[in-house]
This record gives structure tokens, sequence and C-alpha cells, in this order.
């Protein structure tokens, strides 16, 4: 393996997702198994004000159910299924996947949360995420770097809100290259990290450089193609999220 330069971190977008029905319990351990060195999941409130791994507003695509997340309480969303029929699964909390990443012993891992936007209860999101963190210790970390949560989102605002109350927490401010050239909005939210999409990546690599310059890391996502692999790493992207982390760390190994 190559040692000129560092590779990037593998992060399991919803889990080994490729493999595994995303934002399950067999989707994360898996990811885990296969060496991955963060979990992603976006988290959404019930009704009652549980947070749960869910990506879309609604379960339909994901589940047996049927409804908005924001309009059904935890008891009703747990009685449908998320798994499939070789493996049927149970909707998973945001507390079921600290456990599942504090728990794992073979490495350090980070748990990359992106709470969704626009949504019914607006900025308690956040507010319950830092809650939660806080209940595990997780919240106050002594310094970014060693810290084992990082919270994300498509919403400045949100990622203001974090920065705000959680200082220390690295933070993603995500969505298209142009949204943040010259660190505009990144900067006026004081986001730790840039997350433009692999599509973004390949029309304006400069923005790694760019975003290294104000003292920001990259997150890139989906990243699935062997080449597209390869380009993070030439650029220097700090995490790219990706369905298949085993084979995505497999290339990484390989160079």
């Amino acid at each position: 393996m190559s040692t000129s330069r560092r590779d990037p971190f593998v992060v399991a977008h919803r889990g080994a997702s490729a493999e595994k029905k995303e934002h399950t319990l067999a989707a994360y351990d898996l990811a885990l198994r296969e060496g991955a060195d963060g979990l992603e999941c976006d988290v959404r409130l019930t009704r009652d004000g549980h947070i749960v791994c869910v990506h879309d507003r609604r379960v339909d695509r994901t589940s047996t159910g049927s409804g908005r997340v924001s309009e059904l309480h935890l008891e009703a969303l747990k009685a449908f299924d998320y798994g499939d029929d070789a493996e049927p699964a149970e909707l998973l909390t945001l507390s079921d996947l600290i456990e599942l990443v504090l728990d794992w012993t073979s490495k350090p891992t980070k748990l990359f949360i992106e709470t969704k936007h626009p949504v019914r209860y607006g900025s308690l999101i956040e507010n319950k995420v830092l809650a939660e963190l806080h209940r595990y210790g997780l919240a106050q970390p002594a310094s970014a770097d060693f810290s084992r949560a990082v919270i994300m989102s498509f919403a400045p605002t949100a990622v203001w809100r974090v920065r705000r109350f959680a200082p220390m927490l690295p933070t993603v401010l995500l969505g298209e290259s142009s949204y943040y050239l010259g660190g505009g909005a990144a900067t006026t939210v004081g986001a730790t990290a840039i997350g433009p999409s692999i599509r973004s990546l390949r029309e304006r690599p400069w923005i790694v450089d760019r975003a290294a310059a104000s003292g920001r890391a990259t997150y890139c996502w989906t990243v699935e193609e062997k080449e597209d692999v390869q380009l993070c790493r030439d650029l220097g992207v700090s995490w790219i999220a990706t369905n298949n982390p085993g084979r995505t760390r497999a290339w990484l190994d390989a160079y």
C-alpha cells in the first residue's frame, strides 16, 4: 500500500446499504466488520419526540408501513418491518446506533449524524440530538479531532445551532460547491468541514484546497466508483461516504 499520502477515512452511508437494508442494525454491523471508519445516519423526530434513523419524510419506501415519521408515535413506527423477507429488521433509534458505535472496540468509529430540514419540528431536532449526545458523554469532546460524533446538515441554520451550543463538535455543511464558494456559508455558520457531492467534486476539484486553506476538512458523498475513490484520495478529501464500505476500503488499501 502506498504511504505517499493519508488515505481518506471511509464512512458507511446509512450503513453497508448496498448489501443490507439502509439504516438497519444489520447494515451498520456489517459496515463495522468491513472496516468502516465512520457510520452515517439521517435522523428525524417522531410525533412523541423520539429520534429515529430514517432518511425520507415517510416510511413507505423503507418499511412495510406508511405515513410521515413526524405524524407517527414511536410505538406505531416500531410495528413496521424495515428489513426484507430474508432478514426482518426493527426501526433503529439514534440511541441504538450510538450504543453500537460505543460497544465496537476494534477501533474508534465516528458517527456522522445528518439532521433533515425543513421539518415539522424545526430546530428541535438539533436540540434533541445534542441532548442525546450529552447523555452518552459525546457532546463535549476534548477536541474536534477526538470527537466520536459529527453533526451534518444541508441547512446552514442547523449547523450554526450546533456550533453555538456544542462548539467542540465537528460539523459539516452539506451542499453543492457553489453554495459555499469562497467560504461564504461555511464561514458564516462556523462549519468545520464542507460536504460536496461527488458530482460537484468532479466539476470543481479545487474546492478541497480552498476548504483546506480556510482550515476546513472535506466530506464527499456518495462515492461508489473506483475512479471517484481515487479522485478523492488524490485531492486530499478527508472523509468519503459510500454505500460499499468494504469494497471502498479494499480499493484504498490496494493503492
